[in-house]
């Protein structure tokens, strides 16, 4: 798909720009990231980069930390430039896994975000992180100026839109070997760094299936 080809490209500079941050120990600044995200949405001038510049905010989690709790209300498209996180939910006293998110992406739940209702979906730093927080209300209102800010949006939106859409299909056409294949396949940071329990109920599976899968008895 052309969207993961693109979110791979933006991974691979994510890394170059941590590279520079750890031996230069110079601060990745805001504008470096608009221009890191617009390699991915759409081309934008100097001046609206600066504008989306103006809307973002640096925030830096340790691991284990939500960054959205239930009951809130969701106000940011949160930009990953280091780490890990997880979008969960209880069903029937158990957690289970709803997304993984790693460098290069965004994360956000839609319904509240949208909406600007309660979640029941958190979201939940499994490692220690940076994410750069867009602030979404006024992404929106940029849209009203300027037709490339407009494109830019939408261009997230339909990422977040093939993304969900994805995981249903997978959750509806597929045996519980295919999910994991897939997961494998477009997933493979998750695969690597994710806990074996949020894996398994990521995949709608326990942990002992997901065992099993692995050594090839399934």
């Amino acid at each position: 798909m052309i969207y993961i080809r693109k979110s791979f490209r933006n991974r691979i500079y994510v890394l170059f720009l941590q590279v520079d941050y750890l031996f230069g120990m110079n601060m990745v600044s805001e504008l470096e990231i608009v221009k890191l995200i617009c390699n991915q949405y759409g081309a934008l001038l100097p001046e609206e980069q600066g504008e989306l510049a103006k809307l973002l905010e640096r925030k830096e989690l340790k691991k284990g930390e939500l960054l959205l709790a239930e009951g809130q209300v969701s106000r940011y498209a949160n930009f990953i430039y280091s780490g890990m996180l997880r979008q969960f939910y209880y069903k029937n006293g158990r957690d289970i896994t709803e997304h993984f998110t790693c460098e290069g992406y965004f994360c956000c739940c839609l319904l509240s975000l949208f909406r600007q209702v309660p979640t029941h979906l958190m979201i939940e730093t499994i490692e220690d992180c940076v994410v750069y927080a867009l602030d979404y209300r006024k992404l929106a209102e940029l849209c009203y100026h300027s037709p490339r800010i407009a494109a830019f949006k939408s261009g997230m939106l339909e990422e977040f839109l093939i993304i969900s859409q994805m995981k249903a299909d997978s959750w509806r056409f597929e045996t519980v070997k295919e999910r994991y294949e897939r997961f494998m396949r477009e997933y493979p940071e998750a695969a690597k760094r994710a806990s074996v329990n949020h894996i398994a109920s990521y995949l709608l599976m326990t942990p002992e299936s997901l065992s099993r899968i692995r050594s090839g008895q399934f």
